[in-house]
């Protein structure tokens, strides 16, 4: 068997075939009025669009919104993009441990690295009570070992297994810096708060075959049930060490999870109305969309071609710009 090309590595023009992830597929229609389907193919290495011309209603039914397909076709230059035009696709159901290591992608670091590092930044919370929720959350080994596996968003930023630990980690080392310079902000809180907003993912997200939501994420989502598991570990908290937190500190921490979008659009509970709660807020943003920015524009691994172009596909999670892609200040390509 040939060693496997990666999505990379393709070349304008050439044939690939093989198994893929697929996302957001979705059926759409020409100027002609005929159908097409159009999404992402995807394995470890990144994903590009693909468009099909020749498609049924049956074919997309039988594929669904994502998952594992096999697909053949041929890569296509389009507007200083590649593109993939598929020619055959099938559903895969069933897959080797190998094959879904090639098709979902991860973070870089490995998780218990990472989780080590942050268990060692959220042993400095000084408030005894805080400390003392912080463990009860770090002795929940199914949790955590959950949090450790699981991608931070189904298609947009850190989407990729082990992605949730390493947006949280981030957002508490950019905390470690930026608390010191508000004195007058609860570190203790905004720490807290962080590692806690985005645990509900563990309940929304799927990722056994392919990054999805689980009908409770679909029903519930990550927002409020984060704020529901809180309330239980606050009771377990007490049934278990005799600790309770301090008056408000349980509302204030509930609000910080269910206020971090920022706004209602953007699928916040509450609009942020804490110092805490809007600090944590912003870094959740500045995070979020400086990676969907950098991976974009500056893929940690380039690309086999380059078709010349200096824009990115618009990016509808950032109002829908096209980034420009070049660093002017790098030297290397002149």
């Amino acid at each position: 068997m040939s060693p496997r090309v990666y999505i990379r590595e393709y070349q304008p023009n050439t044939r690939f075939s093989g198994a893929f992830s697929i996302m957001n597929a979705q059926l759409g229609t020409t100027r002609a009025g005929k159908p097409y389907l159009r999404g992402l193919l995807g394995d470890k290495t990144g994903d590009l669009p693909l468009r099909m011309w020749s498609v049924t209603e049956e074919l997309v039914a039988r594929i669904g919104t994502e998952g594992f397909v096999y697909a053949e076709g041929e890569t296509q230059p389009f507007q200083g993009q590649l593109q993939l035009i598929v020619q055959r696709l099938e559903p895969l159901d069933q897959l080797s441990d190998e094959q879904m290591r090639d098709l979902l992608p991860a973070t870089e670091r490995e998780p218990d690295e990472m989780f080590e590092e942050l268990v060692g930044l959220l042993d400095t919370v000084e408030q005894p009570a805080m400390k003392a929720l912080v463990e009860t959350y770090l002795e929940d080994e199914m949790l955590m070992a959950q949090f450790r596996q699981c991608p931070a968003a189904k298609a947009l930023h850190h989407a990729r297994l082990g992605g949730l630990l390493e947006h949280t980690l981030q957002l508490v080392k950019l905390a470690d810096v930026v608390c010191p310079l508000y004195p007058k902000i609860s570190r203790d809180l905004v720490v807290v708060g962080l590692f806690l907003h985005d645990l509900g993912k563990t309940r929304e997200l799927t990722y056994e075959r392919g990054f999805g939501y689980t009908d409770r994420g679909e029903l519930i989502g990550h927002i409020v049930d984060g704020a529901i598991m809180l309330h239980d570990k606050a009771q377990q908290m007490m049934a278990s060490k005799g600790v309770r937190l301090p008056q408000g500190a349980l509302t204030c921490l509930q609000h910080i999870i269910l206020s971090h979008h920022g706004e209602p659009e953007f699928g916040a509970a509450k609009i942020p109305a804490t110092p805490e709660a809007i600090l944590v807020s912003m870094l959740d943003n500045l995070d979020a969309k400086t990676i969907i920015a950098l991976e974009a524009a500056r893929p940690g691994t380039a690309a086999a071609h380059d078709l010349g172009g200096n824009f990115t596909e618009r990016q509808w999670a950032l109002k829908n710009v096209k980034l420009y892609k070049p660093d002017p200040l790098d030297q290397s390509s002149e």
